[in-house]
């Protein structure tokens, strides 16, 4: 199988910096969980499209992650976006809007706590990606937390921390 995932920062890339308390987006961290893996038959393309927090994220933003997609798309049987969550649902949204005559599989995948922390849920994510997106039919997905759900519909439950179908108003 040939994947693109492409990394754009949030929450699961998020490093700590010992000096000042902080955490910052300042590198993938993608490279590390996919080397603590057994990938077989899978051949992986990495692009590291923006190092953002979701948050920080403009429609700009979103734009350059859809030419992303579209430029990985030829060459993948499916794409993983590996995303901020607190605006995951907005970037989703916007790409089913504009792939309509998409023909394969882009999952997207976060983190609620850093890689780097102890409790973090990353490893777990991008593994149900990667299986996600080898097994999906077309269209827009977030893998995350034992659950898949597709886009549009989909929103980010704050007090739950996970993902769920429908709309934050109910």
């Amino acid at each position: 199988m040939n994947l693109s995932i492409l990394t754009t920062g949030g929450t699961i890339d998020k490093t700590y910096n010992e000096f000042d308390g902080s955490l910052s987006n300042s590198r993938s961290i993608l490279e590390t969980i996919l080397g603590s893996l057994r990938l077989p038959d899978l051949f992986i393309r990495h692009q590291a499209v923006m190092s953002k927090d979701s948050l920080e994220m403009t429609v700009e933003d979103r734009e350059v992650i859809l030419q992303a997609v579209r430029t990985a798309l030829p060459t993948s049987d499916a794409v993983v976006i590996v995303h901020g969550t607190d605006t995951l649902s907005v970037t989703g949204d916007f790409l089913e809007e504009h792939l309509q005559d998409l023909d394969r599989p882009v999952v997207m995948t976060g983190a609620m706590r850093p890689y780097e922390f102890r409790d973090t849920d990353a490893l777990q994510n991008v593994t149900e990606a990667l299986l996600a997106a080898r097994l999906l039919p077309a269209g827009v997905y977030v893998a995350m937390h034992n659950r898949v759900l597709q886009f549009p519909g989909v929103y980010k439950d704050r007090r739950a921390l996970t993902f769920r179908p429908g709309s934050e108003q109910g």
